[in-house]
């Protein structure tokens, strides 16, 4: 049975989502940040990632916790290499860091051809499709892993989790040739800890060999989970170790205390890395492709011919996201499940803010 979404403006949404920031002792721009990113994950359909997500994860590990700092600067380290910059991100709210370094990363590429900023010290920055995408829609190739919040993923033949989330997200301009940016994102487990609580909040089971309980035996209740598994098996597994070992060379320390502020042992650390990478597609051109095709010509070819062969039907990443945002366009608005208004609604009563009504708005 399909379900009922109700539409939100966006201003709306943007501006609940940045009074509740706000309320928390964030700055403005922090804020706007917050909720820029809150909006375009729930504009395309990342409902694991949105406002509620990210308040809630700031509640329980950020400032409510001392996992992030309000009103913090951010530190530029010294580097010996032009194309590159090294932060210390001082705790600042993740979606202002990782915003500030995407387009520092290419503000690099346009001048150096690649682009390349690390950041340690920082908190989890949520979607990180959000940000390869636009880069990819700037006409950019992007790429950016980050440590989760927790390690919550038990590792491949092993019964502790020690890993975290760890996703790996990728974006390829290819607007030209699709209509949309290619955007590659995945969390390394089966499913992320915001999709159990999706799954909670809505009454649904989780899919087989995802999860773990208590005692460390598979189970698909929700409710029940307690950590996760990483998805393939073992190249789950060697994609989420990429993760901690990026962050381990730029200072991260261990996954088993990452914002646990309780259980930080003296001279540990306990928070999140980022890693961002961004290259101009000129940079990487050899200029021989074939039958004298142009640069984007030639991924338009490749394009197609992975779409030829009767497999017209095959889905391309970032095709869902596209039709998602092609969707709310079409609505004029974010589009909401009750239980999510509903969630919405407990955070405009804790920032004082008027709530939403569903009676007022329109449903899909």
């Amino acid at each position: 049975m399909a379900e009922t979404f109700y539409v939100v403006p966006e201003s709306d949404h943007n501006a609940l989502v940045a009074a509740a920031y706000q309320h928390r002792g964030f700055n403005a721009t922090e804020a706007a940040a917050g909720a820029k990113l809150c909006a375009e994950a729930s504009r395309h359909g990342i409902r694991t990632h949105n406002g509620i997500k990210a308040l809630h994860l700031d509640h329980l590990f950020g400032s409510a916790a001392g996992g992030c700092q309000p009103n913090v600067e951010i530190e530029e380290k010294p580097s010996r290499f032009a194309a590159t910059k090294i932060w210390n991100a001082n705790r600042q709210l993740g979606q202002a860091t990782a915003y500030a370094a995407i387009e520092e990363a290419m503000r690099l590429a346009d001048e150096y051809g690649v682009g390349m900023v690390s950041v340690d010290n920082a908190f989890h920055y949520l979607w990180g499709g959000g940000y390869v995408m636009e880069a990819a829609k700037r006409g950019y190739i992007a790429y950016t892993n980050c440590t989760a919040a927790l390690a919550e993923v038990v590792p491949f033949g092993g019964k502790f989790p020690t890993l975290g989330t760890n996703p790996h997200s990728w974006g390829l301009p290819t607007t030209d040739a699709l209509g949309w940016p290619i955007v590659i994102d995945w969390a390394t487990s089966v499913v992320s800890m915001g999709r159990v609580q999706q799954f909670i909040r809505e009454g649904q089971a989780l899919p087989p060999h995802a999860a773990v309980d208590a005692a460390g035996n598979p189970t698909t209740d929700p409710a029940a989970a307690k950590a996760l598994l990483p998805f393939g098996a073992h190249k789950g597994y060697g994609l989420s170790l990429i993760n901690e070992l990026i962050g381990a060379y730029i200072g991260g320390s261990l996954p088993t205390i990452r914002n646990r502020w309780d259980n930080v042992g003296e001279g540990e650390k306990g928070t999140c890395c980022f890693f961002f990478q961004v290259w101009h597609p000129d940079a990487m051109a050899g200029g021989n492709f074939a039958r004298g095709r142009s640069q984007s010509e030639n991924v338009k070819a490749v394009l197609d011919d992975v779409r030829g062969h009767g497999n017209e039907a095959c889905l391309l990443p970032g095709q869902m996201e596209a039709a998602a945002g092609a969707l709310s366009a079409q609505h004029g608005g974010l589009l909401f499940s009750a239980a999510e208004i509903e969630g919405f609604n407990a955070l405009a009563t804790e920032a004082g803010q008027p709530g939403w009504s569903i009676k007022t708005l329109k449903s899909v």
